[in-house]
């Protein structure tokens, strides 16, 4: 089996210090000055390392470098380099400063061409696996790749259907994989606008993705088909249950917005808030800040449920780390029972980074859906075997 893969070193770095993307060599700059450390490699070897305990004839075909050499070796499987990146100005989400794996041009940033170039020269393998986020799917979308495709999720937003679920579900995908595909979305936000709180995901086009619909995230669905009330009536059960003295973080969402306005306060509309006593805290904080308070003093965590997806943990909230999870004295959990009921039955998903962090939420969780209004919902981590 000869499997190809690229990876884009950066992607991610805007999450956990609430820059709300990774677009931009300026914005990857800011990440890494705020202390952001790069983790996409680390979840393509993940994949790797469980495609490989399946399929181990597999042979991977990739590019020099931290745009996927880096990756398979640490993985320990198989691979020969099918392109070497040239050096570039500029870099998107796409593909960002990244090394070759040569002496001689190891720091040579790269853009999306290089991603593009790399899409072509891995054509005739039997899968194409990228490492990153949507803007990671909108460069090898505009390739137009021969093989089937699969996502790694290691963006800071994942809305595109064509990723799997965990770094360890898209191995399995892979492994399992019979030729059978589907077409899957590809969407993403302008990220200058979802810093500033406007969000609409675009649709950019279909990728051809592995006929395994319990391994793959969907694409990410709105809230527009909730009731009006239903988010506020929530919000109000929520505020009702707030222990004088105690801190709260908010996640991003439309629901915990709603609870911002039931305390009569403008919370940041896509990061991380804490309040106590009915006042704000810390607004939009990183997740060295969010761990500091947390430490520092009893808090929980409130976090909506992405619709479509399930996901609680690791889609646009990455300051609820692992450390700060263990930190934590709870997490509440927001839902609508619409949104509930449109996941058909799939459990809520954690996908923290940690393998530990997320098998301690396996299992039931209470999900508040209005005023006095709760139900136990199974929850699981993304990287669980699924039949």
């Amino acid at each position: 089996m000869i499997v190809g893969l690229i990876v884009n070193p950066v992607a991610g770095l805007g999450g956990a210090v609430a820059l709300k993307g990774s677009d931009g060599p300026d914005i990857q700059a800011r990440a890494l000055a705020l202390g952001a450390v790069p983790r996409a490699a680390e979840r393509a070897a993940a994949a790797l390392r469980a495609l490989r305990a399946r399929r181990p004839d597999v042979l991977v075909r990739t590019v020099a470098g931290a745009m996927g050499e880096d990756s398979a070796r640490a993985a320990g499987v198989p691979y020969r380099l099918a392109h070497r990146p040239a050096a570039t100005s500029g870099g998107t989400a796409g593909s960002g400063a990244t090394s070759t794996g040569a002496a001689d041009t190891r720091a040579a940033p790269t853009g999306p061409a290089d991603t593009r170039a790399a899409v072509a020269a891995l054509g005739e393998v039997d899968l194409l696996l990228f490492a990153g986020g949507d803007g990671t799917a909108r460069d090898v979308l505009d390739a137009s790749p021969r093989p089937p495709v699969l996502g790694i999720p290691a963006g800071v937003k994942v809305y595109s259907g064509c990723f799997a679920l965990s770094p360890a579900a898209a191995g399995a995908t892979v492994a399992g994989f019979d030729g059978r595909t589907v077409d899957a979305e590809v969407v993403d936000l302008d990220e200058e606008g979802h810093r500033a709180g406007l969000v609409g995901a675009r649709l950019y086009g279909t990728l051809r993705v592995p006929a395994a619909r319990e391994r793959l995230s969907g694409r990410k669905t709105g809230s527009s088909a909730a009731p009006p009330g239903s988010a506020e009536s929530i919000a109000r059960a929520v505020v009702a249950d707030m222990r004088p003295g105690t801190a709260y973080a908010l996640g991003p969402g439309a629901t915990t917005l709603a609870v911002g306005r039931a305390l009569g306060l403008a919370l940041t509309p896509l990061g991380v808030d804490v309040v106590r006593d009915g006042a704000l805290l810390a607004p939009d904080v990183t997740e060295q800040r969010l761990h500091a308070i947390a430490m520092s003093q009893v808090t929980h965590g409130v976090l909506s449920v992405i619709g479509g997806q399930g996901f609680v943990i690791g889609r646009g909230n990455q300051q609820f780390s692992p450390r700060v999870l263990a930190a934590l004295a709870g997490v509440v959990v927001l839902a609508t029972q619409q949104k509930l009921a449109a996941l058909g039955g799939r459990p809520l998903l954690v996908d923290s980074g940690d393998p530990r962090a997320d098998a301690a939420f396996e299992g039931h969780v209470r999900v508040v859906t209005g005023h006095r209004e709760s139900v136990l919902y199974r929850i699981s981590s993304a990287s669980e075997e699924l039949s």
